[in-house]
């Protein structure tokens, strides 16, 4: 099981600073956990992955249930024996994939039939199945089997979606036979008062954390801040909360005003893979021409392991197709959010985020969105 502790509220923001103590690891909040789907941080070994991480990483069950199996994974210990992790580790519940996969899949009270995203095989997940799976793969945090729905459905169908979604909790929680963490998903998509029954609902299950699910999925900025500033006041304070799937860094910093604690995203992986790096200045697509003869390194202002090459060098490594490139900008951008979330930290325990943002945006080409 997991304990969190509220250490300090920024006085000009509101902001939390907490604690959260996991069997396998004491971790300070704000946090963001690097994606690991399957069992892998893409192109970095496990002590890679130490180095640009806090030392809690998140991997996803649906992928992990097809391949290689969780009967396999569980027969090497979990996850942490399989991918010979140390560290602490938090797995979703498939609850995404009810949404990514919207094109081949069935909800229905039972659970969700889906056909296999490569070779159309049928699959059944369940509430229970999702549990059994993740209890299978032995993470400290797990999810609460959930449907996560399009943001601009009809109020009819977020309605019924909700509704379910907390009966998928409750099962969910009933079928729960080891000590991990599970967590409540608040769901309701873009309207206030279902986000508010939602959240009302799963916190009469006593759940040790909430996350909030189905927001930067298609929604605007604006919309996912006031979101989270709405659910700010209504989810638990000495809970954390848990915002899915969001790891742009201005999205880092307007949510964690708006009271969120953990983070998740495959965006600093995904981008470092097509040559988009993350730094303390904004944004730099590496893979452009003005690059070719730049000596610098990638971010003279945050020192890593791999700040001795140039810019010239990893567009190079871009250009030939060669992996490195990639691994490169791998380890740049999760160091950079390592890097960002220790800022935010450091500035709530002085009290200053709201400036710590102004500062933010003035040195960065990072967007900000007015709402």
């Amino acid at each position: 099981m997991i304990k969190y502790e509220v250490l300090h509220v920024c006085k000009q923001s509101g902001a939390r600073l907490g604690r959260l103590t996991t069997p396998h690891g004491v971790f300070e909040t704000p946090i963001f956990m690097p994606v690991g789907t399957l069992a892998t941080v893409k192109t970095l070994t496990p002590e890679e992955i130490k180095e640009v991480s806090e030392g809690l990483i998140l991997s996803n069950t649906y992928h992990l249930w097809q391949q290689p199996g969780n009967d396999v994974v569980k027969a090497h210990g979990g996850i942490r024996g399989f991918m010979k992790w140390d560290g602490a580790l938090l797995t979703d519940s498939g609850g995404f994939q009810v949404f990514s996969l919207a094109k081949i899949r069935d909800i229905k009270e039972e659970g969700v039939t889906f056909k296999h995203h490569k070779s159309g095989a049928p699959l059944f997940l369940s509430p229970e199945d999702a549990i059994k799976i993740q209890e299978d793969l032995g993470a400290d945090i797990i999810m609460s089997f959930d449907e996560c729905p399009p943001p601009y459905e009809s109020y009819e169908y977020m309605k019924n979606s909700v509704e379910r979604t907390i009966r998928w909790a409750k099962r969910g929680k009933e079928a729960l036979t080891t000590d991990q963490a599970l967590f409540g998903i608040v769901q309701g998509g873009l309207n206030q008062e279902l986000r508010k029954f939602c959240a009302e609902e799963l916190m009469k299950l006593d759940f040790p954390g909430y996350s909030i699910g189905g927001l930067s999925v298609g929604e605007t900025k604006k919309e996912m801040y006031e979101m989270t500033r709405f659910l700010n006041p209504i989810l638990p304070f000495d809970k954390p909360r848990y915002l899915m799937g969001v790891g742009a860094p201005e999205d880092l910093v307007e949510n964690v005003i708006n009271g969120i604690d953990m983070f998740d995203c495959v965006l600093p992986t995904r981008n470092a893979r097509h040559g988009s790096a993350l730094t303390t200045i904004g944004k730099v697509q590496v893979k452009n021409e003005k690059y070719k003869l730049d000596f610098e390194s990638l971010d003279p202002n945050l020192p890593t392991s791999i700040s001795k090459y140039s810019k010239s060098y990893i567009r190079h490594l871009f250009k030939a197709e060669e992996i490195l490139g990639m691994r490169i900008l791998t380890i740049q951008n999760l160091a950079y959010l390592k890097h960002l979330i220790a800022e935010i930290r450091q500035a709530i325990k002085e009290d200053r985020l709201l400036d710590f943002k102004k500062e933010f945006y003035a040195k960065t080409n990072y967007p900000q969105t007015k709402y």
